[in-house]
């Protein structure tokens, strides 16, 4: 391909439409902070006085953890290894059902605004701290990587500086969240989530036509080695399998979805637990919808480029990169289109660090300030936690430094999530899940399951797993006419020896079995890792009563899952937690919480369709 025939510099209309995109979020924090209670008071500013629609809850639910790195990450997941990932979509059925039935009714329960506050009611402070300290770890990590990819993408499509991009995305997404509160951040997503529908609909539409239809797509896609979805491999060392990205990836979605504050933090938003109920409902659905049209890019990419690699033939320099490459390539001979659908990368990594820097501000505002000062009067303490918002927005600039030295955005991201979420998910399932669990058992397990995570995250950097990679070829590059020329494609493989990519690595000592485990299954190895630990340590320094539990900080699971069992079966099965104390509908803990002046303070009831 000649350089010439893709364009890398945006137009005039590309940067209107780019301009347009950040006014419009900053607006929308504009609009929040000047209207209404103007956020002058937490309840307000970290919680939406607690009576959002289940619409901007349920899209933001979406929008928070998969949004820039799903557009860069995901298609090019697709290209590189093929579509297993796609069967992540059924992680996110289980992970959902998980998060309404099993998590959110202990969160409601407890009226809490950080997640957080729930081990120090069912362990003790230190647990509490040590919680939040491993959230903040790994929220930090992660916004540092989400501000990265989106400047990444900038950069290669429009030449501008890619420190410029990263500190224009943290600065602005810094101010709107300091000025809106969690309405603006709730209602961004929602326009976030809608552009980058738009975005992935284009490239697909575009794409396909430019390759023959869909149908094209698909046996392309086939031949090239990337239609399979169903391995049932059992082996754990193996990327991806039917096993590790469905079961493995419940367990990190789980570890998002039901224990993560900057989850927890918006369904809480909701009136009560069955509106919260259908915000889960249509974040499921919503997730499912991304992750099929982001693996269908993927795919759609593999097409256009199968004969003509651009990695390979040194055009882009990270699979990362491929998305904008494409979008350059698609949409060069329409103006404003590239700069509509690079934004939209750009814009959704906006909500989603506004999203954490929100989660923060919470977490640190409840689990510190107001240990150190409880009697701290509202405005006071309002005004902290926005400066603490605005910390964080500098601190996670300076962790996308860090992020330019690490790997492919989604490997990494979900990586982060299994060998951090794994141990909090760990840690809050020992407490609802076990009664007999103590303090002395979660500290031990807490920390086993972050030592067990980070050694293997941590030596898979230094000796990498073995991957088998579909194969790649540049035997079809058409480089004196400016594009790319896909001859049938039965005969390209049949004809054509490809490029296959294997990590091989020289010498591995024994212990690099260990660091051969799918990432896809760090949350899980984390998980069992706190609760092994976590009970025996119990059981050893003498096991909690489970009499003496409050029941709303447990969840039964046979009163979940099987309620038409008899009681006589189901008594002896809740291990002797009290849950005949429990409210017994989910709407009395909220009728409670008005009862004895928990009032709403907004005006305006918002759960209303």
């Amino acid at each position: 391909m000649d350089e010439e025939s893709i364009k890398r510099q945006f137009e005039v209309a590309d940067y209107v439409v780019l301009t347009a995109m950040l006014a419009i979020s900053m607006s929308i924090g504009l609009f929040y902070g000047c209207t209404g209670g103007k956020q002058q008071t937490t309840n307000e500013f970290l919680m939406a006085n607690r009576n959002m629609n289940p619409f901007p809850v349920g899209i933001s639910l979406v929008a928070s953890f998969i949004s820039a790195i799903t557009v860069l990450g995901t298609p090019a997941e697709n290209y590189v290894y093929g579509c297993m990932y796609w069967m992540f979509a059924f992680a996110y059925i289980l992970t959902g059902l998980a998060s309404a039935y099993f998590f959110l009714p202990v969160f409601y329960n407890l009226r809490v605004t950080s997640a957080y506050e729930y081990l120090e009611k069912r362990f003790s402070k230190t647990v509490r701290l040590m919680g939040m300290v491993t959230f903040s770890l790994q929220m930090v990590i992660y916004m540092g990587i989400v501000i990265y990819a989106p400047s990444l993408a900038l950069n290669a499509v429009t030449g501008l500086d890619l420190w410029g991009a990263v500190f224009a995305i943290g600065i602005v997404c810094t101010f709107y969240t300091t000025i809106g509160g969690m309405k603006a951040v709730l209602w961004t997503d929602v326009f976030q989530v809608t552009v980058m529908v738009i975005g992935f609909l284009a490239i697909i539409i575009r794409g396909s036509m430019d390759v023959g239809g869909l149908d094209r797509v698909w046996n392309i896609s086939a031949e090239g080695g990337r239609i399979q979805f169903f391995d049932f491999d059992p082996d754990p060392t193996v990327r991806h399998t039917f096993w590790s990205v469905v079961i493995g990836g419940t367990f990190t979605w789980t570890a998002v979805y039901g224990v993560n504050q900057s989850q927890v933090q918006r369904y809480l938003t909701c009136g009560n637990q069955s509106v919260a109920r259908i915000a889960l409902l249509i974040s499921t659905i919503g997730m499912v919808i991304v992750v099929c049209l982001a693996c269908l890019s993927g795919l759609v990419m593999y097409a256009k480029y199968a004969g003509c690699d651009p990695m390979l033939r040194g055009d882009v320099a990270k699979s990362d990169q491929l998305i904008p490459y494409l979008v350059m390539d698609l949409f060069s001979d329409m103006p404003g289109l590239p700069g509509l659908i690079t934004s939209a990368v750009f814009s959704a990594a906006l909500s989603t660090v506004s999203s954490g820097l929100n989660s923060l501000a919470a977490v640190y505002g409840e689990d510190v300030v107001k240990l150190i000062w409880p009697n701290i009067e509202e405005r006071k303490y309002t005004m902290i936690t926005k400066a603490l918002a605005g910390f964080f927005g500098v601190v996670c600039i300076g962790m996308a430094v860090v992020a330019s030295f690490m790997g492919d955005v989604l490997q990494t991201a979900l990586s982060i999530f299994g060998m951090i979420g794994g141990p909090l998910l760990g840690l809050f399932s020992l407490g609802i899940f076990f009664p007999w669990a103590n303090t002395k058992g979660a500290i031990s397990g807490l920390l086993s399951g972050l030592v067990m995570a980070f050694w293997i995250g941590i030596g898979a950097q230094f000796y990498p797993p073995v991957v088998n990679k579909p194969p790649l070829t540049i035997d079809y590059c058409e480089f004196g006419e400016g594009n790319y020329s896909m001859y049938n494609s039965t005969d390209m493989y049949s004809t054509t020896t490809m490029i296959s990519i294997t990590d091989m690595p020289e010498e591995r000592p024994a212990v690099a079995k260990l660091y051969s485990l799918s990432y896809a299954w760090y949350s899980a190895v984390a998980w069992l890792t706190v609760l092994f630990v976590g009970l025996i340590v119990s059981f050893a320094t003498g096991p909690t009563d489970p009499a003496d539990v409050d029941p709303k900080l447990c969840c039964s699971l046979v009163d979940t899952m099987y309620c038409c069992l008899p009681e006589k079966i189901k008594k002896p099965l809740r291990c002797g937690v009290r849950y005949d104390e429990q409210f017994t509908h989910v709407d009395d803990v909220h009728d409670e919480y008005k009862v004895v002046g928990g009032k709403n303070i907004d005006s305006k009831d918002e759960t209303k369709f």
